[in-house]
């Protein structure tokens, strides 16, 4: 038996603006709420499904340095530079952590100025199923 990423946690300040952020990213939805912490993840399955949720806590403790883990996120539907284009216009920055120019990926961050990485290579969307409850 082996475990599975079933949530990512990230502190924030701001839950809501970043949960919105996400959403738009990742075609995301709100799940709920638990105190302080939004959970968002993939519409019509939620918490166990086959992509993990994001937990998004909020947190007063200043963030020290570079993140140690970074997310990769690649385009469904369109080509590198439209997606691109799609992230700046929702929020997202060009941040410059020493690439050379000759990567094929595009270092970004998001609106509290936690690093991603948008890579070239299109993948298939996961299909989100709506399982009615019995």
């Amino acid at each position: 038996m082996a475990c599975r990423i079933t949530e990512l946690v990230i502190d924030c300040v701001d839950p809501q603006r970043l949960g919105e952020f996400w959403c738009e990213v990742l075609g995301y939805v709100e799940l709920g709420w638990e105190g302080d912490d939004l959970e968002i993840g993939p519409p019509g399955t939620g918490f166990g499904g086959p992509q993990p949720t994001l937990v998004l806590s909020r947190s007063a403790e200043p963030r020290r340095g570079k993140l140690p883990l970074h997310l990769d996120v690649s385009p469904t539907d369109r080509d590198q530079d439209a997606e691109l284009a799609r992230l700046l216009a929702a929020g997202a920055r060009e941040v410059d952590i020493g690439q050379t120019g000759a990567e094929t990926w595009h270092v970004l961050a998001d609106p509290e100025g936690n690093e991603f990485c948008l890579l070239r290579r299109r993948v298939d969307a996961v299909e989100h199923r709506i399982t009615p409850s019995r």
